[in-house]
């Protein structure tokens, strides 16, 4: 998983955690500039590249928000994601393999060729 995939499904299993599990993709963005490296989201076409491929893979949901919400705040309607089970496992296992200690190196034996 891109460290992009990574930072996403972090943050849509930390707002899961909320009152408002789903998260709209310029709040995604928000987060991540908080709480991660800027140099993860060189444009937004990278973020929903990501999103897409995270929803593409049944990792996050996504829905069109309610029309009803945008009359008061004017605004253009938002895409709303969540993470799914699925995203939280490969969360979870992709953090699982990060912090494993190395083991120790393999040695491989190649079969001797005869020297002439």
């Amino acid at each position: 998983m891109l460290p992009i995939e990574l930072a996403i499904l972090d943050v849509c299993a930390l707002r899961s955690l909320s009152r408002e599990p789903e998260c709209h993709g310029f709040l995604i963005a928000s987060l991540i500039k908080g709480m991660q490296n800027n140099r993860l989201l060189t444009a937004y076409g990278t973020l929903y590249r990501a999103l897409s491929r995270l929803e593409k893979a049944g990792f996050l949901t996504s829905r069109w928000e309610d029309i009803s919400s945008l009359a008061v705040e004017s605004r253009p309607r938002r895409r709303l994601y969540q993470i799914t089970d699925a995203g939280s496992k490969a969360l979870a296992n992709s953090l699982s393999m990060a912090v494993q200690p190395v083991n120790t190196m393999r040695v491989i034996h190649l079969p001797e060729r005869g020297l002439a």
